[in-house]
Protein backbone atom coordinates (compact mmCIF):
# COMPACT_ATOMS: atom_id res chain seq x y z
CA UNK A 1 0.00 0.00 0.00
CA UNK A 2 2.92 2.37 1.13
CA UNK A 3 4.49 1.52 -2.63
CA UNK A 4 1.11 2.63 -4.44
CA UNK A 5 1.04 5.84 -2.60
CA UNK A 6 4.67 6.37 -3.00
CA UNK A 7 4.64 6.71 -6.44
CA UNK A 8 0.95 8.20 -6.69
CA UNK A 9 2.58 11.39 -4.66
CA UNK A 10 4.07 12.78 -7.74
CA UNK A 11 1.40 12.36 -9.98
CA UNK A 12 -0.95 13.75 -7.25
CA UNK A 13 1.26 16.83 -7.34
CA UNK A 14 1.85 17.45 -10.83
CA UNK A 15 -2.06 17.78 -10.72
CA UNK A 16 -2.75 19.97 -7.77
CA UNK A 17 0.56 22.48 -9.65
CA UNK A 18 -1.36 22.09 -13.22
CA UNK A 19 -5.01 22.79 -11.07
CA UNK A 20 -3.66 25.96 -9.15
CA UNK A 21 -1.72 27.56 -12.33
CA UNK A 22 -5.00 26.85 -14.72
CA UNK A 23 -6.84 29.25 -11.93
CA UNK A 24 -4.15 31.77 -12.16
CA UNK A 25 -5.04 35.21 -13.83
CA UNK A 26 -4.07 36.37 -16.80
CA UNK A 27 -3.42 39.73 -17.37
CA UNK A 28 -2.98 41.98 -21.19
CA UNK A 29 -2.30 45.09 -22.47
CA UNK A 30 -3.88 46.59 -25.60
CA UNK A 31 -3.15 50.02 -27.24
CA UNK A 32 -0.92 52.72 -26.33
CA UNK A 33 1.29 52.17 -23.81
CA UNK A 34 0.83 55.52 -22.24
CA UNK A 35 4.13 57.83 -20.51
CA UNK A 36 2.71 60.10 -17.71
CA UNK A 37 5.71 62.45 -18.53
CA UNK A 38 5.21 62.37 -21.98
CA UNK A 39 1.21 63.17 -21.97
CA UNK A 40 1.81 65.94 -19.03
CA UNK A 41 4.10 67.76 -21.61
CA UNK A 42 1.96 68.16 -24.03
CA UNK A 43 0.11 71.60 -23.21
CA UNK A 44 -2.91 73.49 -24.94
CA UNK A 45 -1.97 76.60 -27.03
CA UNK A 46 1.67 75.61 -27.23
CA UNK A 47 1.68 71.98 -28.98
CA UNK A 48 0.41 71.57 -32.51
CA UNK A 49 -0.51 68.52 -34.80
CA UNK A 50 3.80 68.15 -35.57
CA UNK A 51 5.32 68.48 -32.23
CA UNK A 52 2.60 66.33 -30.69
CA UNK A 53 3.20 63.28 -33.20
CA UNK A 54 7.13 63.51 -32.28
CA UNK A 55 6.31 63.77 -28.60
CA UNK A 56 3.51 60.50 -28.54
CA UNK A 57 3.77 58.83 -31.50
CA UNK A 58 1.22 58.45 -34.08
CA UNK A 59 -2.46 58.33 -32.52
CA UNK A 60 -4.70 54.80 -32.18
CA UNK A 61 -7.16 56.71 -34.13
CA UNK A 62 -8.74 60.25 -35.35
CA UNK A 63 -11.66 61.48 -35.82
CA UNK A 64 -14.01 61.09 -38.79
CA UNK A 65 -15.55 63.96 -39.37
CA UNK A 66 -12.37 66.34 -39.23
CA UNK A 67 -8.97 66.58 -38.01
CA UNK A 68 -9.83 68.11 -34.95
CA UNK A 69 -9.37 65.24 -32.79
CA UNK A 70 -6.73 62.63 -32.18
CA UNK A 71 -7.11 59.44 -29.52
CA UNK A 72 -4.45 57.03 -27.79
CA UNK A 73 -6.40 54.22 -26.36
CA UNK A 74 -5.07 51.91 -23.67
CA UNK A 75 -6.35 49.23 -22.03
CA UNK A 76 -5.44 46.47 -19.31
CA UNK A 77 -7.27 43.55 -19.06
CA UNK A 78 -7.52 40.52 -16.40
CA UNK A 79 -9.41 36.99 -17.42
CA UNK A 80 -9.34 33.47 -16.45
CA UNK A 81 -8.36 30.43 -18.75
CA UNK A 82 -11.23 30.36 -20.94
CA UNK A 83 -13.08 33.42 -19.97
CA UNK A 84 -13.83 36.61 -22.25
CA UNK A 85 -11.40 39.43 -20.97
CA UNK A 86 -12.62 42.27 -18.65
CA UNK A 87 -11.29 45.52 -18.63
CA UNK A 88 -9.42 46.33 -15.64
CA UNK A 89 -7.77 49.08 -16.45
CA UNK A 90 -8.63 51.74 -19.53
CA UNK A 91 -7.34 55.06 -20.53
CA UNK A 92 -8.27 57.23 -23.40
CA UNK A 93 -6.60 60.32 -23.93
CA UNK A 94 -7.95 62.84 -26.05
CA UNK A 95 -6.19 65.76 -27.41
CA UNK A 96 -8.64 68.39 -29.55
CA UNK A 97 -6.95 71.07 -31.90
CA UNK A 98 -8.19 74.03 -33.05
CA UNK A 99 -8.35 75.16 -36.67
CA UNK A 100 -4.75 76.49 -36.98
CA UNK A 101 -3.73 72.96 -35.91
CA UNK A 102 -2.71 73.96 -32.27
CA UNK A 103 -3.42 71.73 -29.36
CA UNK A 104 -6.93 73.35 -27.69
CA UNK A 105 -7.38 70.78 -25.08
CA UNK A 106 -6.29 67.28 -23.41
CA UNK A 107 -8.56 65.34 -21.76
CA UNK A 108 -8.66 61.85 -19.93
CA UNK A 109 -11.23 59.31 -19.50
CA UNK A 110 -11.46 56.21 -18.12
CA UNK A 111 -12.74 52.75 -17.57
CA UNK A 112 -16.24 54.18 -16.18
CA UNK A 113 -16.75 54.95 -20.20
CA UNK A 114 -16.23 51.20 -21.03
CA UNK A 115 -20.15 49.83 -22.46
CA UNK A 116 -21.24 46.56 -22.32
CA UNK A 117 -22.99 45.19 -25.86
CA UNK A 118 -24.76 42.26 -25.70
CA UNK A 119 -25.69 40.89 -29.17
CA UNK A 120 -29.27 39.79 -29.92
CA UNK A 121 -29.43 36.42 -30.19
CA UNK A 122 -27.83 34.50 -33.50
CA UNK A 123 -30.15 36.77 -35.80
CA UNK A 124 -30.56 39.93 -37.06
CA UNK A 125 -34.73 41.53 -36.41
CA UNK A 126 -35.82 42.85 -39.70
CA UNK A 127 -38.37 44.74 -40.93
CA UNK A 128 -40.65 42.59 -43.86
CA UNK A 129 -41.22 39.36 -44.91
CA UNK A 130 -40.05 36.15 -43.13
CA UNK A 131 -39.37 33.78 -45.10
CA UNK A 132 -37.23 30.45 -44.88
CA UNK A 133 -34.38 29.41 -46.12
CA UNK A 134 -35.48 26.86 -48.89
CA UNK A 135 -37.69 29.73 -50.08
CA UNK A 136 -34.84 32.19 -50.34
CA UNK A 137 -32.66 29.16 -52.26
CA UNK A 138 -35.58 27.90 -54.54
CA UNK A 139 -38.01 31.02 -54.70
CA UNK A 140 -36.71 32.28 -57.58
CA UNK A 141 -37.58 28.60 -59.78
CA UNK A 142 -39.86 29.99 -62.50
CA UNK A 143 -40.18 32.97 -61.92
CA UNK A 144 -37.45 34.15 -64.29
CA UNK A 145 -39.13 35.80 -67.04
CA UNK A 146 -42.62 35.08 -66.32
CA UNK A 147 -42.77 39.06 -64.51
CA UNK A 148 -44.01 37.08 -61.23
CA UNK A 149 -41.53 38.03 -58.23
Amino acid sequence: MRVVLARMAPIMALGAVALTSACAPLRGHQGYVIDVDLVNSVQPGVDNRQSVAQVLGKPSFTSQFNEGEWFYVSRDTRYYAYNSPKPSQQTVLRIRFDDKGVVSAVDRTGVDQVAAIRPYGKITPTLGRKRSFFRDLFGNIGAVGSGAT
